[in-house]
């Protein structure tokens, strides 16, 4: 079968897939007739194609087929079931994306026919309000016109970052899990919130819209968060009296040995280790 250059398929339609789809549309790079999704729930599929209009089908094989972008979008327990399936029907010709987490690009190609690119990614759960940033690596025969592929249809969910393979459990130890320890900060900041006296909705409106805005400057204005702290920090006030309690916590190290502990678990489950 042709491959369309502009025919995507989108496999699996979680969170992360159905964003996706959303991106693609609500940007006008893909319009509905150029998307293709499949699920293995048919009342799933009939609430994307009345939300978006786009063609469905719970047969994997006929949705990838002819796409010039096929998007792995399963969970890693899902993926070599699906790679199963669709292997024998994916050409050298077509671009394969997968979205799934800890599963390399060498375990996919296993899967696939010799010669198929296959582009490895790992976006975040921010993805899904199009403020994410996804990791993203080439396989072996991925070249940088199926990486540029790739990182166009992602682009969609928020920033990307190219990296070598080997970083990619680092990239999910920092961003790909990144958002967990943000919600963890947000819960014991509103908690202090309420020892304080403060409602709870009063509270988290103050905490969550300081993270957001703080996130902002550090990417908008481009500041460092050295500078940032130093400029709320003034002598003698309360801003310091507070990051010498949490430098004497040893939050800093924890945080540090948090993420290096992601990593390790990440490297684990690459590595097939349940």
């Amino acid at each position: 079968m042709a491959v369309d250059e502009r025919r995507i398929a989108v496999l699996g339609t979680g969170r992360i897939g159905e964003a996706l789809i959303s991106g693609l549309l609500s940007s006008g790079w893909r319009r509905p007739e150029d998307i293709v999704a499949s699920s293995r729930r048919a009342e799933r599929l009939v609430e994307l194609a009345e939300r978006y209009g786009i063609a469905t089908t719970m047969d994997n094989v006929e949705a990838a087929a002819g796409a010039a972008l096929v998007v792995v979008s399963v969970k890693p327990q899902d993926i070599e079931g699906l790679l199963g399936q669709i292997g024998p029907a994916i050409s050298a010709e077509q671009t394969v994306l997968s979205v799934a987490a800890a599963t390399p690009t060498a375990t996919i190609e296993q899967h696939l026919a010799a010669g198929v690119p296959v582009v490895r990614a790992m976006p975040n759960t921010p993805s899904t309000v199009h403020e994410g940033i996804a990791g993203l690596c080439a396989g072996a025969h991925a070249g940088d016109a199926h990486v540029t592929l790739a990182e166009e249809a992602l682009a969609h969910l928020g920033s990307v970052v190219r990296v070598p393979e080997r970083s990619m459990d680092a990239v999910t130890a920092v961003s790909g899990s990144g958002p967990a320890y943000f919600a963890l900060l947000a819960e014991a900041m509103i908690e202090a919130g309420l020892l304080l006296g403060l409602s709870r909705e009063i509270s988290t409106q103050l905490v969550i819209q300081t993270m957001f805005g703080t996130a902002k400057q550090l990417r908008d204005e481009g500041l460092h968060p050295v500078e940032l702290r130093e400029m709320v920090t003034s002598p003698g006030g309360t801003t310091i009296a507070a990051i010498r309690e949490l430098e004497s916590a040893g939050v800093r190290a924890a945080f540090l040995n948090a993420i290096q502990a992601a990593m390790n678990r990440a490297r684990e489950l690459a590595a097939g280790e349940d």
